[in-house]
């Protein structure tokens, strides 16, 4: 309950923020993002590629942009000044989510012994709603941009974002007693090595820091095409159910997101 009226907080003041920017006349986008999304976290080995690619998930979104080169009022340009020709301000609300599973050397066929079966049946899902707001920098003219010379218009971007998280644990695994199977609660279901409470898939919420990449390309007078690739860091280690402290886990959750959206301009 006191994640949700965070979230209901922070939604209640990124409204107020974006509605004092829109009394001064600046003209909206709005749009749709969608693409694959990378979760690195607790589950699997550090730097291996089965790792990096088998923890792949999905993610979609709706992004509102203050365009502050152009004025709704008048509909004409507003006065010309560098912030407003190469920057935007992005609001968005995502969901991802992502399947989860140990894979590496440690849960290769081969081992046999109790701990690599105990790393095979561990599976969970990490599962995130996500807002907040970006400052885009576009080191080409917007203003000309809009007017299709070029047709093309690179970015970066870095924001703060608060993210709702609910993440899922499952283990097939039991030690001598078969009811146990099944049972999160049962720390020897798990690895040995792991600290009580390593699984923790109680519900919660975290900022994180967003900087992307990506570039947009003039479709129409109205309309642009956009890839984006993100790297998002979450201020803490419980986004994907799992903190198992071992000295090896130095980063908190983290993640890749490319995307490809349609921006559409209203004003």
């Amino acid at each position: 309950m006191l994640n949700l009226k965070r979230l209901a907080c922070f939604i209640c003041l990124l409204v107020s923020y974006q509605t004092a920017f829109a009394q001064l006349g600046f003209s909206h986008e709005i749009g749709v993002i969608a693409g694959p999304v990378e979760f690195r976290s607790d589950f699997g080995q550090r730097d291996d590629t089965k790792t990096n690619f088998g923890n792949s998930g999905f993610g979609i979104g709706i992004v509102h942009y203050l365009n502050f080169s152009y004025s709704a009022d008048c509909n004409c340009y507003t006065t010309d000044s560098y912030f407003n020709d190469h920057f935007k301000l992005r609001n968005e609300i995502s969901y991802n989510k992502t399947n989860l599973q140990h894979e590496g050397q440690w849960v290769d066929p081969s081992k046999t012994s109790e701990e690599a079966k105990r790393l095979r049946g561990h599976t969970g899902v990490a599962e995130n709603f996500d807002i907040g707001t970006q400052l885009e920098f576009f080191p080409l003219s917007i203003r000309s941009f809009q007017s299709f010379q070029p047709r093309i218009a690179p970015f970066i971007s870095f924001g703060i974002h608060y993210t709702s998280f609910s993440p899922k644990a499952t283990t097939t695994y039991a030690n001598a007693d078969p009811t146990a199977i099944g049972d999160i609660t049962d720390a020897s279901n798990f690895y040995s090595s792991w600290d009580p409470g390593s699984i923790d898939t109680a519900p919660g919420g975290t900022w994180s820091t967003v900087t992307s990449l990506g570039m947009r390309y003039k479709l129409d007078k109205m309309s642009d095409l956009m890839i984006d690739l993100r790297w998002q860091y979450y201020f803490s280690d419980r986004v994907d159910g799992l903190d198992h402290q071992l000295e090896y886990n130095k980063n908190n959750d983290w993640l890749l997101w490319f995307n490809v959206g349609y921006i559409f301009y209203l004003d």
